[in-house]
């Protein structure tokens, strides 16, 4: 009766005296793990910056595509270096519609260059200084003409203007066009055409 007793109490004291084999090799993975966790980085963004590659922005807010309205004309140099970065060339209306775009290397800002040095040469920080002040200069007042067409302008019949609009825009007196240079000497001109409601090339001169 005694000894009946006791068996119960024997394996109570086996069972807490035997080891935990599977909370043992738990362990030391978990351990593991935790080492190997890469700290955190605190002075790491939390998110990229897409203006991180920006090295120089142009705006300048000027009628073009409406006579009551201006638009916001901007130019965004992006990449290593203003030699060899990427401008982008934008106009946006006032609703904030992108209207225009066009990409321009460093280059083609650069190239003109040769008319004013006085030397065979140029360094970098010259070449840098000159592209800084063609984009300062690329919105100047003297690149917006009013009207963009006079109705004596000739039609040019290898340009991708509609007659149409061509005979539309010079009936507008408050038409304006945009010129802007691109390499050396391509002397580019835009308008806002209203008839098409979008953007199209003129001749160089508009005469």
């Amino acid at each position: 009766m005694r000894l009946t007793s006791l068996l119960p109490l024997l394996g109570f004291v086996v069972a807490c005296s035997t080891p935990d084999t599977r909370q043992a090799a738990t362990s030391p993975s978990t351990a593991d793990t935790a080492t190997n966790l890469e700290p955190m980085d605190t002075a790491r963004a939390a998110a990229a910056d897409a203006q991180s590659d920006t090295l120089k922005t142009v705006r300048q807010r000027h009628t073009f595509s409406s006579p009551s309205s201006p638009d916001e004309f901007k130019l965004v140099m992006r990449g290593k270096d203003m030699l060899t970065g990427e401008a982008t060339f934008t106009i946006t209306d006032a609703s904030g519609q992108v209207i225009f775009r066009e990409i321009l290397s460093a280059g083609d800002l650069e190239a003109a260059m040769v008319y004013e040095m006085k030397t065979p040469t140029a360094t970098a920080d010259e070449r840098a200084a000159y592209v800084r002040r063609r984009m300062d200069e690329f919105f100047t007042e003297k690149n917006f003409q009013k009207p963009a067409l006079t109705p004596k302008s000739a039609f040019p019949t290898d340009n991708t203007i509609t007659r149409a609009a061509w005979d539309d825009l010079r009936q507008r007196p408050d038409a304006i066009s945009f010129s802007y240079l691109v390499g050396k000497e391509d002397r580019r001109r835009i308008a806002w055409a209203p008839s098409t409601k979008q953007v199209i090339h003129l001749p160089g001169n508009g005469s």
